[in-house]
């Protein structure tokens, strides 16, 4: 009677953990494992690690893209964690610990500056770089690793040079800031795209447990590197270049792994470009693998969105040249180099991203006039105004096609992370 399973009456499965079924045994309702009893007991203690560690519902519950990204962000935290060890000792003997000719008031009125003036560049970057952390995420996240590593640098050579000890440090307390600012913005716009059920505080939540269990880990190992390091500056020196490399390795591999399916300036532009090539759309993840994620300067002409109409024309004239072969919420002007692009209050997203597309049309024919563009736009026999009036042709003919290959391949197109400034402009159709 024991082997006699009976009726299964119902299955039931936690997420894409193992599965229970209910059966009839003698009258009663039993519950069963269903499948093999081997390994029940590493299963277990699996689970529990998944359920202290991992969001619920994982991976489901997730991006395709949350583990990688994940093993290599915990491999940075933790050689990061490292480098803070020795910079962190630099600065303590900086200030005087160990000196008997310090006094408490130096050393902490050298404390009192540095904070401060982290403080005040922590408010003057959000100011001025705020708005631009959701659109270039993994540029940002890498920067500020970057930054990270040269700040404890400094802070480590700052006790060599006792002079400029304060300066040297209050320098390396403002680079800090703008890390924790840069790097904190940015976690918090990687955890939107990781989460698939709205399920964002859950993930930040098990991404802090992860985070502190690497720093428990940093934590033990400092303890056995503390004797070594002391009074031995070169040792200290390549230990921490040791450290930074394989910080800065993992840093460059966790943001290339991260595969965003929205639209930023760089991704749109690499997916149009390819389009305007050969007619082939971009996969999210061959867009995302050729994304640079270092800022560049001067490659293109620069494209500024939302701006004021002042910007995109100066004259009645010029207005009517923004109309003429446009019936689209939005105008194109090139000015000063730059590809200017003002938004109409009733823009939807989809005019958003037909703009920005234009804008690399525009972009492609003042940089490359024979590449990817009819041969009877040249920008030394025409005016810039002419380029613009080509440009909205071109996207008449191209872009609803194109907008229907994106959706296909995978891309949302319900928002963007385009970095548009808050100017919405009205219009006449026409002036006299």
């Amino acid at each position: 009677m024991d082997k006699d399973v009976g009726l299964v009456l119902a299955t039931e499965r936690y997420g894409s953990a193992e599965a229970w079924k209910y059966l009839v045994n003698d009258g009663a309702l039993e519950r069963r494992r269903d499948g093999s009893e081997g390994g029940s007991r590493g299963n277990c203690v699996v689970a529990f690690f998944k359920s202290v560690f991992l969001p619920q519902g994982y991976p489901e519950s997730v991006s395709r893209d949350y583990l990688q990204y994940q093993f290599w962000d915990t491999l940075q935290a933790f050689s990061s964690s490292l480098s803070g060890t020795l910079a962190t000792q630099a600065s303590l003997k900086g200030v005087g610990v160990g000196n008997q000719e310090a006094t408490v008031a130096a050393a902490t009125v050298t404390w009192l500056l540095r904070d401060g003036t982290g403080m005040l560049g922590r408010i003057l970057f959000a100011w001025r770089k705020g708005s631009k952390l959701d659109s270039e995420a993994k540029k940002w996240r890498l920067f500020a690793d970057v930054l990270n590593d040269i700040a404890m640098f400094m802070e480590i050579l700052a006790p060599h040079f006792p002079a400029c000890f304060t300066l040297i440090v209050c320098t390396a307390g403002i680079f800090k800031s703008i890390v924790g600012v840069a790097g904190g913005a940015t976690r918090a716009a990687l955890t939107v795209h990781q989460a698939r059920r709205d399920n964002m505080a859950d993930i930040s939540a098990k991404d802090g447990s992860q985070e502190t269990l690497v720093n428990l880990a940093g934590l033990l190992v400092s303890l056995l590197l503390v004797p070594l390091i002391t009074d031995n500056p070169i040792l200290t020196l390549t230990l921490f270049f040791l450290f930074t490399v394989l910080h800065l390795f993992a840093n460059y591999k966790a943001v290339r792994s991260v595969v965003m399916e929205n639209f930023n300036e760089a991704r749109l532009s690499i997916v149009m470009q390819q389009y305007l090539k050969d007619r082939q759309i971009l996969s999210p993840l061959e867009a995302n693998r050729k994304e640079p994620v270092f800022f560049q300067f001067g490659k293109s002409p620069q494209v500024k969105l939302g701006v004021r109409l002042q910007d995109v024309v100066q004259s009645p004239e010029e207005l009517n040249l923004a109309l003429k072969e446009n019936n689209m919420p939005f105008l194109l002007g090139i000015r000063n180099g730059c590809i200017c692009v003002c938004l109409g209050t009733e823009a939807s997203v989809h005019d958003e991203i037909r703009a920005m597309c234009q804008a690399v049309c525009i972009s492609n024919m003042l940089i490359c006039p024979k590449a990817a563009v009819p041969a009877s736009v040249k920008p030394k026999q025409q005016s810039l105004w002419e380029i613009v009036h080509e440009s909205h042709k071109l996207m008449d003919a191209h872009f609803s096609p194109f907008l229907k290959g994106v959706n296909a391949a995978g891309w949302d197109t319900k928002r963007t992370l385009l970095d548009w400034d808050e100017w919405r402009v009205e219009w006449k159709t026409k002036t006299s």
